[in-house]
């Protein structure tokens, strides 16, 4: 399971290699560059064929299919040249999706509050999604929600009122991560569509609940960057439901629920995964700003989780 891990997002094509310039006369990575360029040549429906000869997923647009038939090709020669160290994985990554008060144009004073926090708990060793945490969150600044907010999310006002407040929910959250020995037994990343999550609505629920912000969830994946960089997209080709449509699949239960966007989030991650995406941290969280964390960073896995102090 560890090797789905391993394969690097970048393409042999001589310009953007994983190797070094002198691998090159390696005759393995030359036949992947050969290999490479028949693949660029194929049509939809050979390249359909051929992954299905190998027993791969066919569904997706043409530029995904030529990447994971790429992926496949490379990670045989890899294979057989040297096996694959698969030490460097997360065992696990939790998908977050938030789901905030809001209204309708959002005026710019406004200040959203975390009402439902979700985590869908992805096995990379097995590809499959292990488990789930959802509870919603009793706002305390604008305790009523929006007919919008309503609307868009689903979650009523019954719902809330009847909600622990944040630093409660956050607590169990932190139990249901160390029941499941996340930092100590296994390593783990957290995962979200886009850098809101974190920087925005976790970063502002923290102040307004007078708590520290939660070292576990300092650092993160934002499967929108990669996606991007791993399939070669335009950052406006990253949207939830058109990531899943590129792949070929459809959006599976209700939209803005925060347990089915993480849910949807996950199916994406297995997805790249699977086509040779090593999907690794590269957002983070200094002194309160979003900052980018460089692809040549060493990998390190999240920190076992802790409730954070609160503010003096």
């Amino acid at each position: 399971g560890r090797q789905h891990c391993r394969i690097s997002d970048q393409e042999n094509n001589g310009k953007n290699s994983t190797a070094s310039s002198n691998d090159f006369s390696d005759p393995v990575y030359k036949e992947i560059a050969i290999t490479n360029g028949y693949i660029n040549r194929m049509t939809r429906d050979e390249l359909r064929s051929k992954l299905a000869e190998f027993k791969l997923e066919t569904r997706g647009v043409k530029d995904v299919l030529k990447k994971r038939l790429k992926n496949y090709y490379k990670k045989q020669k890899l294979m057989q040249k040297e096996p694959i160290n698969g030490d460097s994985c997360y065992d696990y990554i939790c998908v977050v999706d938030f789901e905030a008060t809001c209204e309708e144009g959002n005026p710019p004073d406004f200040i959203h509050e975390i009402i439902e926090f979700p985590i869908v708990l992805l096995n990379t060793h097995t590809l499959e999604i292990e488990d789930t945490f959802q509870q919603y969150v009793k706002p305390e600044i604008n305790p009523k929600l929006s007919n919008f907010c309503i609307s868009l999310t689903g979650i009523t006002q019954d719902i809330v009122d009847k909600a622990d407040t944040f630093p409660q929910v956050l607590q169990n959250v932190v139990e249901w991560m160390r029941q499941r020995e996340l930092g100590t037994k296994y390593s783990y990343s957290m995962l979200t569509d886009g850098s809101w999550d974190m920087s925005k609505f976790l970063n502002i629920q923290c102040r307004i609940s007078r708590i520290k912000y939660p070292s576990f969830a300092k650092k993160w994946i934002n499967i929108r960057k990669s996606y991007g960089n791993f399939y070669k997209v335009p950052r406006n080709q990253t949207k939830l439901t058109i990531m899943l449509e590129k792949l070929g699949m459809n959006y599976d239960g209700r939209p803005h629920s925060g347990l089915d966007d993480s849910k949807n989030i996950a199916r994406i991650a297995i997805r790249m995964l699977q086509d040779g995406c090593e999907l690794r941290v590269n957002e983070r969280m200094h002194a309160g700003q979003l900052m980018t964390v460089s692809s040549s960073a060493p990998l390190e896995g999240a920190p076992a989780p802790q409730m954070p102090r609160y503010r003096n």
